[in-house]
């Protein structure tokens, strides 16, 4: 399994095509199948989302309104934490949706992952991977953390395009606080940054729970994702 790397999404050519080409990316270096994301902005009201799935799996979803009873993103929409679909209702609505889907060859094992912004806006990040549910539960908990971070690389990078949100989402983050968070992305433990800085890992934590307070994150992947999207540290 290769490293995630974070490309620097602002560098590379406009257009959607660079988002799909992370997505692919992702799918790649973390042996995952397929990966979609999609958002709305709640400042302009528009509608971001991109896909590695076939394109004639993404017709045919759009075609017959599986987006209005998707669970994938029904549920996911109303938790703060990633959703393994094994865990979704098996209902009607996910027989029809996944019957459909197993018919164009896609796997029903995945994982979607919610992203929340500082204003409003929200993001679902999914990938699946074909597997018996022992190998996915195996993979899942090795990529887990780099998925989050590249949610929310990918989000920051997404909302960026709109120049209003990126005049409003800097966070006031102290120099001790994007020091930490730049030791965290080199690969550096509580621990050890302790040992560099000539503090105790408790006061680490302190100031990264102060981090991820600041860049509207759960965990500290996602906020070295923010902040690596945000250009506050480089990454590791």
């Amino acid at each position: 399994m290769q490293s995630l790397e974070l490309i620097d999404l602002g560098s590379t050519r406009e257009g959607e095509e660079r988002f799909v080409r992370y997505l692919s990316g992702v799918c790649e270096a973390l042996e995952l199948d397929y990966a979609s994301y999609a958002a709305a902005n709640p400042v302009s009201g528009k509608v971001h989302a991109f896909t590695t799935y076939p394109d004639a799996w993404k017709r045919h979803y759009i075609e017959q309104g599986l987006h209005r009873v998707d669970p994938t993103l029904d549920a996911p929409r109303r938790s703060i934490a990633p959703v393994d679909w094994a865990r979704l209702d098996p209902d009607r609505r996910f027989a029809h949706v996944f019957g459909q889907a197993r018919d164009f060859g896609l796997p029903d094992t995945g994982l979607t992952i919610p992203v929340r912004g500082p204003y409003g806006e929200t993001a679902l990040f999914s990938v699946t991977r074909q597997l018996r549910r022992d190998g996915w539960q195996k993979l899942k908990r090795h990529v887990l953390g780099d998925l989050q971070t590249a949610a929310i690389h990918l989000h920051d990078t997404v909302m960026s395009t709109e120049n209003l949100l990126q005049a409003l989402r800097r966070p006031q983050l102290s120099g001790r606080e994007v020091e930490i968070l730049q030791w965290v992305a080199e690969g550096k433990s509580q621990q050890d940054i302790g040992d560099i800085l000539a503090i105790s890992h408790r006061t680490v934590e302190v100031h990264l729970r102060s981090a991820r307070e600041k860049l509207c994150t759960l965990t500290t992947a996602q906020a070295i994702g923010r902040a690596v999207s945000l250009g506050l540290v480089r990454p590791g």
